[in-house]
C-alpha cells in the first residue's frame, strides 16, 4: 500500500480512482444511512464526502451496504467446488464466507483442508477456514482420517485460517479428553466455534470455560437466550435442512445486537439459486420485523468483529471496497457487487472472469467390500420390539421411539403401512466390512431406495430403502461412480448424481448439479416421499452427537445415554 497516495486521495488532492455518486451509504458503526459519494482507490475506500474521480458512476440515490458475510458455511453441502459455490453467491452479495471443511477433512484429512485452500485462489470472495476440531466427530464411526493437534497446528497461524472450528464432541470436552483438549489448547487467543445443541446449566458452563464462544445449534429461545446470557455469541442459522430465524430473531434487541451472527450452515444448489445466499436471510429477518439496517449489520459487521477481519463488514475508511448496491432495502434488490474495489457482477449476471488454474486432482475415496442382499437382512428377535429412528422434517435431530417390526421368513422388512423402513450405513473409507444395521419411520417411500455418500461426519454410504434388492443396487453405483446420491426401483438406477470429489462434491456446473438433485427429489416423491430434502435429512442420520437415535457404521447409538444400543428391546 503507498500510504501518501491514500492519505493524499483522502484529503481530496487529486482525483480517486473511483467514486460512487450520489448514493446512501449504509453506516453499520451508527445505524445511519449517510447521502453522499464513495471514494475508492485501488482495493481500498478513502472516503465518504465531496469527491471527485478519474471514473465516476452515478448511483443514483442506490443503497451502498458493506459486502454480506456468511459465518459458518460448509461448502461441500452446495456439492459443487468452490468457484461454483462463489459463482453463485458472488451476485447474491455475498463476498467472505467463514468456511468449516471438516465434511472433506473427515474424508481426506489434511489433503483435503488443503484443497480447499487451494480451490479457493483467485475467487471474487474472501474464503476464511475455521480448521476442524473433530475429526473424526467422535470415535462412534470409522471415518476417513483422523487429526490430531499436532496435525492442525502448522496450519494454525496460516494467512486465511482463523480458528478452530466447531467442537461438535462437547461430551469430550465434558470428560476432559486429551486429544479434544489438545486442539483446543492450540487454538488459544483464536475463535473457537462450538456445536452444543441442548447444552444447559453446569455442562453448558463448562463447555464455555474452555474458550469455546459460538453456537450456531440453537432451535429454541429459551437456548439462545441462557447462551446469549453466559457470553457466546449467537449464529442464527438458516440452512437447508435446519432453519432457526423465526425462533430465534425475538431474541435480538439493541442491547445485545452485536451478539449475533446469520450462517448457512449446509445450504443445497437449488436453495442458492432460487432463493439465495445471506442476501436470503437478511431479507426474511426484515420481512419478520427486524430493521433493515441491523439485519445487514449482523451480516457484516458482527462476523467481521468476531473473527477478527480487519478493513472488512463496514464502509469506512481504509475498509476494503467489498460493496452490496441496494436498489431498495425492503426487497434488498441487489444491483451491483463489488469486490475489492472491482465490479464482478450486475444483477445476477458475472462480470468477472472465472478463475484459471491447474485441474486440482484428488484421489479415490469409495473402497467397500463386497456386497450381498444378506448383508441388509437382520434377523428377527420375536416378540420383541425395536428401537426406530424417527425423523423430525426440516431437521437435524430425531426422536427415539420403539415398534414391532414387520417380520417374513425369520428377518425384519420394511414395513411401508407403517412408514418403517430399513436403514444401513456401509464403512466406504477402508473397506472394513463394518456395516450398521437399523429402522427408520418418518420417508414414506412406497417403493425403491435412496443411497448417498453424503452421511454426516465420516460420510459413509448411508441408504434407505423398501426391499434388499434396491438397497444393494443403489449402493453399487454410488460406488462405481466414487459417490454420489441414487435413487433405485426394481433393481435399476433410475437417477443418480455423481460426487467424485471426496463422495461430496460434483466437478459439474451449480445449475446441472440443481437439475440432478431436481430429478432425484422428484423421483423419490413420486415413489412416496413426502420429505422435502430426502437426500440432505438422510444424511444427518449417521451423525452421533445430535439427539436422540442415530446409526453409524458400527451399530445403534443412543445420544441421550451416549452409548450403542440393541436394536432390539424389552
Amino acid at each position: 500500500m503507498n500510504l501518501g497516495r491514500f492519505i493524499d486521495a483522502a484529503l481530496g488532492k487529486f482525483p480517486s480512482d473511483l467514486v460512487l455518486k450520489n448514493a446512501k451509504i449504509i453506516n453499520v458503526f451508527s445505524g445511519e444511512v449517510i447521502q453522499g459519494n464513495l471514494a475508492i482507490i485501488d482495493e481500498h475506500i478513502v472516503g465518504i464526502g465531496d469527491y471527485v474521480g478519474k471514473e465516476e458512476i452515478d448511483m443514483e440515490g442506490r443503497y451502498i451496504a458493506p459486502g454480506f458475510m456468511d459465518s459458518h458455511v460448509h461448502i461441500e453441502s452446495s456439492m459443487v467446488e468452490l468457484k461454483e459455490f462463489s459463482k453463485a453467491v458472488v451476485p447474491r452479495g455475498t463476498t467472505s464466507v467463514i468456511i468449516d471443511p471438516h465434511e472433506i477433512a473427515n474424508v481426506l484429512g489434511l489433503d483435503g483442508i488443503r484443497y480447499m485452500l487451494d480451490s479457493a485462489k483467485f475467487n471474487p470472495l474472501n474464503v476464511f477456514v475455521m480448521l476442524p476440531s473433530c475429526v473424526p466427530a467422535t470415535d462412534l464411526e470409522t471415518s476417513g482420517a483422523a487429526l490430531r493437534a499436532f496435525d492442525l497446528h502448522p496450519l494454525m497461524h496460516e494467512k486465511w485460517v482463523v480458528g478452530l472450528g466447531e467442537m461438535m464432541n462437547f461430551p469430550g470436552v465434558l470428560n476432559k479428553d486429551p486429544v479434544v483438549l489438545d486442539k483446543i489448547a492450540i487454538a488459544m487467543g483464536e475463535r473457537i466455534d462450538g456445536h452444543a445443541p441442548g447444552l444447559s446449566g453446569k455442562e453448558l458452563n463448562a463447555y464455555i470455560s474452555v474458550g469455546i464462544t459460538s453456537d450456531h445449534e440453537c432451535t429454541q429461545l429459551a437456548e439462545a437466550k441462557e447462551k446469549l446470557e453466559k457470553g457466546m455469541y449467537i449464529m442464527i442459522r438458516e440452512g437447508t435442512a435446519t432453519k432457526n430465524l423465526e425462533a430465534l430473531l425475538p431474541l435480538v434487541n439493541d442491547y445485545n445486537i452485536s451478539r449475533f451472527m446469520f450462517c448457512t450452515d449446509d445450504r443445497h444448489p437449488n436453495d442458492l439459486l432460487t432463493e439465495g445466499h445471506i442476501d436470503y436471510i437478511i431479507r426474511r429477518a426484515i420481512k419478520l420485523g427486524l430493521d433493515p439496517i441491523k439485519a445487514i449489520r449482523i451480516a457484516t459487521l458482527n462476523p467481521s468483529l468476531y473473527f477478527r477481519l480487519e478493513k472488512l463488514g463496514a464502509i469506512a475508511p481504509g475498509y476494503l471496497a467489498d460493496l452490496v448496491i441496494l436498489n431498495n432495502l425492503e426487497e434488498l434488490d441487489i444491483y451491483k457487487v463489488m469486490k475489492n474495489g472491482k465490479f464482478v457482477s450486475i444483477g445476477t449476471k458475472l462480470t468477472y472472469a472465472p478463475p484459471q488454474y491447474p485441474e486440482l486432482r484428488i484421489r479415490g475415496t469409495v473402497n467397500i467390500k463386497w456386497l450381498e442382499e444378506k448383508d441388509f437382512m437382520i434377523p428377527a428377535n420375536e416378540g420383541k420390539k425395536a428401537n426406530v429412528i424417527e425423523i423430525i422434517p426440516d431437521q437435524i435431530i430425531t426422536k427415539a421411539i420403539t415398534a414391532v417390526p414387520k417380520v417374513e421368513n425369520g428377518y425384519v422388512v420394511p414395513d411401508m403401512e407403517n412408514d418403517i423402513l430399513l436403514i444401513a450405513v456401509i464403512e466406504r473409507h477402508m473397506a472394513s466390512k463394518n456395516i450398521g444395521l437399523g429402522l427408520v419411520k418418518g420417508f414414506g417411500l412406497k417403493e425403491g431406495a435412496i443411497a448417498s455418500s453424503v452421511a454426516h461426519d465420516s460420510h459413509n454410504i448411508i441408504v434407505v430403502g423398501t426391499n434388499f434388492k434396491d438397497m444393494l443396487r443403489a449402493v453399487i453405483r454410488v460406488r462405481s461412480r466414487q459417490g454420489g446420491l441414487v435413487f433405485a426401483k426394481n433393481g435399476e438406477v433410475i437417477e443418480n448424481l455423481p460426487l467424485p470429489i471426496a463422495g461430496l462434491m460434483s466437478n459439474e456446473p451449480l445449475e446441472v448439479v440443481n437439475e440432478k438433485i431436481e430429478n432425484l427429489v422428484k423421483v423419490v416423491k413420486e415413489a412416496g416421499s413426502k420429505v422435502n430434502s430426502p437426500f440432505m435429512q438422510m444424511s444427518f442420520l449417521a451423525l452421533p452427537v445430535i439427539p436422540e437415535l442415530k446409526l453409524t457404521d458400527q451399530g445403534l447409538f443412543d445420544v441421550r445415554k451416549f452409548k450403542y444400543i440393541d436394536l432390539f428391546t424389552d
